[in-house]
């Protein structure tokens, strides 16, 4: 029977964001196949440092895994939205240094989920939805550099990629600035679902869904 486990975030795990409304491993779970299993492995507040744990109590009988982390650890970097610097290079520096930190936490955490041997599926960070549309440009153009190391890794890996900037672009889809609502969450589960009925290929090719 095939069984897919969510690992991550409150992406998945955002049953205390939806106002009593169904979190997404429940909307995923609606809309599987017939056989299908979903079991909600993520954490809210969960960081590439502790997917560790997620893998740990990892169901034997899982067959798939989607994973959508990383979050939490930009929220580490929020400072770097406000730095103060003599030059736009000094601000780039600390970001360049900032997302190589993130890609060396976010690819040990993929080598550590691929040492599972199951198909796997990631997803980047969307861009959130903030009430101010210049902060959201700059939060958004920030992101980039994080999700830049997401996409890298996924294309060497050969794996498929949800781009959640694409999936989850309006404000309803957000219960605050930064975690999915139901109607957000139903789109997520959406683009697992598709993400999941995709066939296997023999050559090593990645392939991004953005709806």
């Amino acid at each position: 029977m095939p069984h897919v486990v969510l690992l991550g975030d409150s992406v998945f795990d955002n049953a205390a964001y939806t106002r009593g409304g169904p979190d997404v491993v429940t909307q995923l779970r609606e809309i599987l196949a017939a056989g299908w299993r979903a079991t909600l492995g993520a954490v809210d507040g969960a960081t590439t440092e502790d997917l560790g744990h997620q893998l740990t109590s990892l169901p034997e009988s899982a067959t798939h895994l989607v994973l959508s982390i990383g979050g939490n650890d930009v929220l580490g970097h929020v400072e770097l939205l406000e730095l103060r610097a003599r030059s736009s290079a000094e601000v780039l520096a600390r970001f360049a240094a900032a997302a190589a930190q993130f890609e060396a936490r976010y690819r040990r955490a993929i080598t550590a989920v691929r040492e599972r041997r199951l198909p796997l599926t990631i997803c980047t960070i969307y861009n959130g939805s903030f009430p101010d549309p210049d902060f959201q440009r700059i939060a958004s153009t920030a992101l980039s550099a994080f999700n830049d190391a997401i996409l890298r890794v996924g294309f060497e890996e050969a794996l498929t990629v949800i781009d959640l900037r694409l999936i989850c672009t309006e404000p309803g889809d957000y219960v605050n600035s930064i975690e999915p609502s139901r109607l957000g969450g139903a789109k997520i589960a959406r683009a697992v679902w598709k993400a999941l009925q995709l066939a296997p290929t023999a050559d090593r090719v990645a392939r991004v869904l953005s709806v």
